[in-house]
C-alpha cells in the first residue's frame, strides 16, 4: 500500500501511505528498493493528512475516467487506518438521495416535475421527521439541492406501495437491484485488502429482522439514508464517479499500471448501472443546485463547477458529516467522498474538505481564500475521547 523509494545518495526518502506522509534520508549507497507504484497523488495525500488532523473518518477521491484512487486518507484516534475507507460501513445519510432519485426516475415512480409538499418535515401519526425550512412543494432537482427529507421518504414509500409491483417484496427487490448496480451493498472488488460490502435491505434480511412484519413505513428510512442501509466511504466515492460518468464506473483501484507490473484486466472493465441515461441529467442538475444555492452553497467557487450532495448521518452521539461530489460538471476529472465521524452537518466539515481536495487536484494550488478555509478545517477537532 506504500510507495517506498530508497535512493543511492542522501536524498529524501518519501513515504506516501494512506493518511500518512513523512520524509527521512538514506545514505546507504547499496540500498535500493522499488515497490509497485500506486495511483495516489502525493500532494493530495499531504493535504488530506493535514485536513484530517484531530478527526476520525476518510477522504476518498477517484478519477472517474479510469477508477484510479488518487487520494485515500483515513484517520482515527489510533492513527491511519485504511479499514475506515473500505471495511467500515456507515449510514450514508442524505448523500444516498441522488441514488434513490435515479432509481425513482428509472422506475417511473417520479419525474423531474414530481412535486411533494413539505411543511416543516414529514408527519405520519406519531412519526415526525424534521426538514430544512424551504418553500413547498418541491420538484426533484430542488429536493436534492435542499435535501428535503419529506420528498424522499414519501417517494420511497410510494415505490414500495406502487401497484406496478405485485408485492412489497418485488418492489424492495427492484430497489435493491438498482442500488447494487450503482456499486452499493457488495464489495466492489478493489485491490485494497479487507473490503466489506455494507448493508442493503433485501427480502430475506427484512423478514429476519422484522419477523415478516414489515411494510413500506417500517423501512422508509432508507429513503433518506438511515435505517437498514450502510455503505463504505469507498462505495460513496464510487457512487459519485458513476454519476459523474452518467451511468458507469470502473472498479476503484490503487495499483498503478506499469510495464513490469501491469494492471489486471478486471480494472479496465466498465460496469454499467441499471439507471436510464436520461435520468442522470435531472440528478446532476440537482447536485449542481446543491452547490450553487442549496446545502453546499458555502463551497461554490468560480474556479470550477462542483456538483455535490451533503449528508448528515444520524448517530447516537453527534451526527456524522458526509459529502459526495465531482468536478467539473462537464468532463469530470475527480469524484470524491468525505466521511467525518461526529462532524455534524455535512456542510460544516465534509463539504469544505472535499472542495479543498478537488481544488488542489484540478488547480494545483489552493487560492488565498481556500488556504484560509484549510486553516480553519485543520484547527477543528471532531474526535471523541
Amino acid at each position: 500500500m506504500n510507495i517506498i523509494k530508497k535512493w543511492t545518495t542522501s536524498l529524501k526518502l518519501f513515504v506516501i501511505a494512506l493518511g500518512l506522509s513523512f520524509s527521512s534520508t538514506s545514505t546507504n549507497a547499496q540500498e535500493f528498493i522499488l515497490e509497485a507504484p500506486t495511483t495516489l497523488h502525493p500532494s493530495l495525500q499531504e493535504l488530506g493528512t493535514e485536513l484530517m488532523k484531530n478527526k476520525t473518518g476518510s477522504i476518498v477521491a477517484i478519477n472517474p475516467a479510469n477508477g484510479e484512487i488518487i487520494c485515500m486518507v483515513t484517520n482515527s484516534p489510533l492513527g491511519s487506518n485504511e479499514t475506515l475507507a473500505v471495511a467500515t460501513a456507515y449510514p450514508p445519510g442524505s448523500v444516498i438521495k441522488p441514488a434513490n432519485a435515479l432509481t425513482f426516475l428509472s422506475e417511473g415512480i417520479a419525474t423531474a416535475n414530481t412535486r411533494v409538499g413539505c411543511t416543516n418535515g414529514f408527519r405520519d401519526g406519531n412519526i415526525k421527521v424534521g426538514c430544512h425550512k424551504h418553500y413547498s412543494p418541491l420538484a426533484m432537482e430542488d429536493a436534492i439541492a435542499i435535501s428535503c427529507n419529506t420528498w424522499f421518504l414519501k417517494s420511497y414509500i410510494g415505490m414500495l406501495n406502487n401497484k406496478r409491483y405485485a408485492s412489497k417484496e418485488i418492489a424492495i427487490t427492484a430497489w435493491n437491484e438498482y442500488m447494487r448496480s450503482m456499486g452499493l451493498g457488495s464489495p466492489l472488488g478493489t485491490d485494497i485488502a479487507n473490503e466489506k460490502g455494507g448493508l442493503l435491505a433485501n427480502v430475506s434480511y427484512l423478514n429476519r429482522r422484522y419477523k415478516n412484519g414489515w411494510d413500506a413505513k417500517t423501512i422508509m428510512w432508507a429513503g433518506m439514508g438511515q435505517g437498514d442501509i450502510t455503505v463504505t466511504p469507498l462505495q460513496l466515492a464510487n457512487l459519485a464517479a458513476s454519476i459523474a460518468n452518467r451511468g458507469f464506473f470502473y472498479t476503484p483501484h490503487i495499483h498503478k499500471d506499469c510495464d513490469w507490473n501491469p494492471l489486471s484486466s478486471r480494472f479496465l472493465k466498465q460496469h454499467q448501472t441499471m439507471v436510464s441515461p436520461i435520468s442522470y441529467n435531472v440528478v446532476i442538475n440537482g447536485m449542481r443546485k446543491c452547490v450553487t444555492k442549496g446545502t453546499a452553497s458555502a463551497i461554490n467557487t468560480p474556479l470550477f463547477t462542483i456538483c455535490g450532495k451533503t449528508g448528515t448521518a444520524e448517530n447516537a452521539g453527534k451526527d456524522h458529516s458526509v459529502f459526495i461530489g465531482f468536478a467539473p460538471m462537464t468532463n469530470p476529472k475527480v469524484a470524491i467522498s468525505v466521511y467525518i465521524e461526529h462532524g455534524g452537518w455535512g456542510s460544516d466539515v465534509a463539504a469544505p474538505i472535499a472542495a479543498l481536495i478537488m481544488e488542489k487536484y484540478l488547480k494545483g494550488n489552493l487560492s488565498a481564500k481556500s488556504q484560509t478555509v484549510a486553516k480553519r478545517i485543520i484547527s477543528l477537532k471532531t474526535t471523541t475521547e
